[in-house]
């Protein structure tokens, strides 16, 4: 056989993503892009689109021509990116997907949220992988190798190139995404969660508008070595699980504004996504009511923090948790609350006094709450014995012991530590 980008990566992505050794359990279907039903310059496969609307929302089911007022107001975002830029475009977009937005057709025009695809049960979803799909825009056009589509919108791409040449990397797919797709036909990647470029090599992801030096590795949580086409294979089973392409979506990208105030759009590392699920799915359980993590240097320990946050405050099962970020230092109280600043973290309160502390804890505010572990070592008895009060303590191994096990405990005896 002759090895081509073609009928080894490329066709390894297929197969994996079919589930073919029967590793994945939520499984894509392929369909060859020739067969699914668009014309080259549509972003979305509207049919699957309508169908999707019709299928999650009651009232759209009631009245199926509102799924096209839906439709209309999706062209309408994607058409924006000209007007607006990708990263604002792609941030709306977002939110259409989360089930953020809402629209007129409740009883008496009351406003309900759409939900375009179903976040909490993948296999509810249509979920397709495709290939060699065109996209034309205008005079110009593309063709991406591998489209992975969730209800006819296509939230993932990816560029495989050939394994055969040595001067060919993964670095020339993600410069392709980046440099050339992104800029050229940015209206394809308004939907787009995230994109990831191989040779058969090594595997990298990244986001919209992201600098192809900080694209990053996949690696599940047994941390197995790269540079082979069997461990990109392992890769594609992990990351591209659809269940994981829509938790990175709902509860692993921030949108942010940068030092030079410009809007970014941020995913999580590897370590980040499976460190925050831990932490969740500890809380969730009940037990123990503790937890270590170690990082090294420049690991992305506060937006660790920002991605557990946001996931433990949403997740049904907590009831409307308070969530705390307890450091040690006034310096690194700035930061994190830079980092939650800069993320828009809602419901964010940063604890400015002892005083604040005891009257957020004893009112029994809901909320994100930043202070030091100074403030809470001057605290008086007990502040509030809920449960689910979480509390995430930075730089642990610099605070003395009595200060944590003595003083927390004492003020929040229910609350999880980590």
């Amino acid at each position: 056989m002759t090895f081509s980008e073609s009928n080894t990566v490329e066709q390894m992505i297929l197969d994996a993503a079919r589930g073919s050794n029967g590793l994945v359990m939520t499984r894509w279907d392929h369909v060859p892009a020739t067969q699914l039903p668009r014309q080259s310059g549509d972003v979305m496969v509207e049919p699957r689109v309508r169908e999707a609307l019709i299928r999650l929302n009651p009232e759209i089911a009631a009245d199926p021509d509102r799924a096209d007022e839906v439709i209309y107001n999706l062209r309408a975002c994607i058409l924006s990116v000209q007007a607006d830029g990708l990263v604002r475009a792609n941030e709306n977009f977002a939110a259409w997907l989360r089930g953020e937005k809402t629209m007129p057709f409740g009883p008496n025009g009351e406003h309900v949220p759409v939900r375009l695809v179903d976040t909490t049960q993948p296999g509810n979803n249509r979920l397709i992988v495709t290939n060699q799909w065109t996209y034309q825009a205008g005079a110009v056009e593309k063709r991406f190798d591998v489209v992975f589509l969730v209800n006819g919108l296509p939230l993932v791409i990816g560029e495989a190139k050939t394994p055969t040449r040595s001067a060919v990397t993964w670095f020339d797919g993600a410069y392709q995404v980046n440099q050339i797709y992104e800029k050229e036909v940015p209206a394809m990647f308004v939907p787009n969660v995230f994109s990831f470029a191989t040779e058969g090599k090594l595997f990298r992801y990244g986001s919209i508008r992201m600098p192809i030096d900080i694209w990053g590795p996949w690696r599940t949580q047994e941390n197995e070595p790269e540079g082979s086409l069997a461990d990109v294979r392992r890769t594609v089973e992990s990351m591209l699980r659809p269940e994981i392409v829509l938790d990175i979506l709902q509860n692993f990208t921030l949108f942010a504004t940068d030092k030079k105030h410009r809007r970014i759009k941020i995913i999580s590392r590897y370590q980040q996504y499976f460190t925050t699920n831990q932490i969740v799915g500890r809380v969730v359980k009940g037990y123990p009511k503790k937890g270590l993590i170690w990082h090294f240097q420049g690991s992305g320990k506060s937006l660790l923090m920002v991605f557990a946050a946001q996931k433990l405050r949403m997740h049904k099962d907590l009831h409307n948790p308070t969530v705390m970020i307890v450091v040690d230092r006034i310096d690194l109280d700035t930061q994190i609350t830079a980092t939650f600043n800069a993320a828009d973290v809602p419901n964010m309160v940063g604890v400015g006094s002892r005083q604040e502390l005891q009257d957020l804890l004893t009112q029994d505010i809901r909320k994100v709450l930043i202070t030091t572990i100074h403030k809470f070592g001057e605290a008086e008895g007990k502040l509030n014995e809920r449960s689910n009060i979480i509390v995430m303590v930075d730089e642990a191994h610099r605070t003395q012991e009595r200060d944590l096990g003595r003083k927390m405990r004492e003020a929040l005896p229910n609350a999880f530590l980590f």
